[in-house]
């Protein structure tokens, strides 16, 4: 636990990647600037992810690394780059990693020596625990937005209450407006998602589409995603592609629907962070990833899940009923 008790002037947050990550570690951000109202809050994140820290109101610089062209190009001159440009940051009255990754720990303590983080126990790579100067202890089976809140505000000596998560302001600035249609809902599919065991069958989403007669965009990030997506609207009257979005444009797209259904993935908890009512669907992990809310909800699939051991092969999430999903999305449009 951080020892810290004098006013914060300067902080910086450490979070890298993914995307699903980023958007349930910006939650932190309106509560500090309530704790610490003239504080300078600054955010270190992989370049691709930029945009979407860019949208958070209270965040007023947004540093980047690119550690993915880093790692596949393997050269000296990119990695001096990166670590003069951390080093030249200048200085923070406190460092805080919220990843808890020997990465995200390295990047933290080359910004500076006041670094918080995760103790040993509570992360998947206990190592990181070496590079911080005040760590927190929390168990890492704990809901992710709740371990997320709780590692700042230890650092940072306050609360985060349950109360405060569940009132929320929606997390990002909204930059564009879409004009969606208003005599039928709004309603959008997440087809994609970093493993395929994540995935739902686009044959069920189909089912859905057409059960619920509503209007429905298929949301997808890729080639493979916009066949899956293009498929599915082929095979329902009800579904239509959603326009190709930057990570900008996807926020503000979402924050216009009524309802997002949506596999473990960033665009699904995009919907959580704008306070858009959303369905997350769950096979190979568990609720663990999602803070449910009375309209943001959580289906899980029969298989047990080890969280310190997820297994990718687990391909459960096939087993969740469509009528499952179609009974919660009605109760959620009411």
């Amino acid at each position: 636990m951080s020892s810290m008790n004098k006013e914060i002037k300067k902080l910086a947050i450490v979070r890298l990647s993914a995307l699903g990550d980023i958007v349930n570690s910006a939650i932190v951000v309106q509560f500090i600037r309530q704790k610490y109202p003239n504080a300078v809050i600054d955010w270190v994140t992989e370049e691709m992810f930029s945009d979407a820290v860019s949208l958070l109101e209270d965040v007023q610089h947004v540093h980047t690394i690119n550690l993915k062209q880093l790692k596949k190009e393997k050269s000296f001159k990119l990695l001096q780059q990166n670590i003069s440009k951390l080093r030249a940051l200048g200085e923070y009255d406190i460092i805080i990693d919220m990843q808890g990754l020997i990465k995200s720990a390295i990047v933290a303590r080359l910004i500076g020596k006041n670094t918080h983080g995760f103790d040993k126990d509570s992360t998947r790579e206990s190592l990181a625990a070496l590079f911080y100067k005040t760590t927190s202890h929390i168990a890492y089976s704990e809901n992710v937005v709740k371990r997320n809140c709780f590692v700042v505000a230890d650092a940072l000596d306050f609360t985060i209450t349950d109360a405060m998560i569940l009132n929320k302001k929606p997390l990002f600035q909204v930059t564009k407006e879409y004009q969606l249609r208003s005599e039928k809902k709004n309603i959008a599919f997440v087809v994609g998602a970093s493993w395929k065991s994540k995935i739902y069958p686009k044959e069920e989403l189909v089912k859905i589409c057409n059960a619920l007669q509503e209007q429905a965009f298929i949301i997808w990030g890729s080639e493979s995603e916009k066949a899956d997506a293009a498929w599915i609207c082929e095979h329902s009257e009800y579904a239509a592609l959603a326009p190709a979005m930057n990570l900008s444009e996807l926020i503000a797209f979402i924050s216009h629907l009524d309802l997002l259904i949506g596999n473990d993935t960033g665009p699904t908890h995009i919907a959580w962070a704008q306070n858009i009512p959303s369905i997350t669907l769950l096979g190979p992990t568990n609720r663990r990833m999602l803070y449910e809310t009375q309209k943001n909800v959580a289906i899980e699939s029969p298989s047990t899940v080890n969280i310190m051991k997820i297994d990718k092969n687990d391909f459960s999430i096939k087993d969740i009923p469509y009528e499952k999903i179609l009974k919660e999305a009605r109760e959620l449009l009411k």
